[in-house]
């Protein structure tokens, strides 16, 4: 359960046709690239939750996100990586093995469908130091200043484009695709942050309630 190669280039063509997708620091722009299928079967009762990030502490941060989200709209969902580990082979066989497990009749996949990072030279702020003396006049003082001013640093933002669809176990095909484009501001030397999770999660579960993959 993957995206097709004709259904990325049909959302990525959709994604440079729209405006409401530009980037933007701190925000979230979403999409709806196929809306629901009027023959599908939802609204789903009991949703597996897969990421598919390179990172596995990335997957179940993000999953454990939409796990929440979902729960807050009154809908059963289970993560992934709740039934696997780093050594887990990431597999279709895996994925389905899970399905007939908890007895999910719904499956929603996110990933990254696009990544661009750019760098720039960023100044640093330069650190003062005072140093006072009196001397043999009346209220004058002797002032010494050092500053010192740290290397330029290098800062980094990445554009993201993360793409989430839903699976109906009974046909086994997508019956509904998003797509969120946002952006991530850091300097070099910090490791990447999740932040972007959360609100990614509330969009996700907010636009398949309004859809009606889900009741709540």
């Amino acid at each position: 359960m993957t995206l097709s190669t004709s259904s990325r280039h049909k959302t990525m063509a959709l994604l440079c046709a729209t405006f409401l997708l530009s980037a933007c620091a701190g925000g979230t722009h979403v999409t709806r690239v196929q809306h629901l299928d009027p023959a599908a079967d939802a609204p789903y009762q009991k949703l597996l939750v897969i990421a598919l990030l390179s990172s596995y502490d990335a997957r179940r941060y993000l999953e454990k996100e939409i796990v929440t989200q979902l729960a807050e709209l009154g809908t059963d969902a289970v993560a992934s990586t709740t039934m696997m580990d780093t050594r887990t082979a990431v597999t279709r066989a895996t994925f389905m093995a899970m399905v007939e497990k908890i007895g999910a009749d719904g499956v929603i996949i996110s990933q990254m469908v696009h990544v661009e990072s750019t760098s720039k030279l960023k100044d640093a702020r330069p650190q003062a130091t005072y140093n006072f003396r009196p001397t043999y006049y009346y209220n004058v003082w002797s002032v010494d200043l050092t500053e010192y001013v740290k290397p330029p640093g290098l800062e980094i933002t990445t554009e993201l484009v993360m793409a989430t669809q839903v699976f109906s176990v009974a046909s086994r095909e997508s019956v509904w695709t998003m797509e969120a484009e946002f952006e991530i501001v850091q300097d070099i030397d910090q490791a990447w942050s999740y932040s972007v999770f959360p609100n990614q999660a509330k969009e996700i579960s907010k636009l398949m309630s309004r859809d009606g993959l889900i009741v709540n």
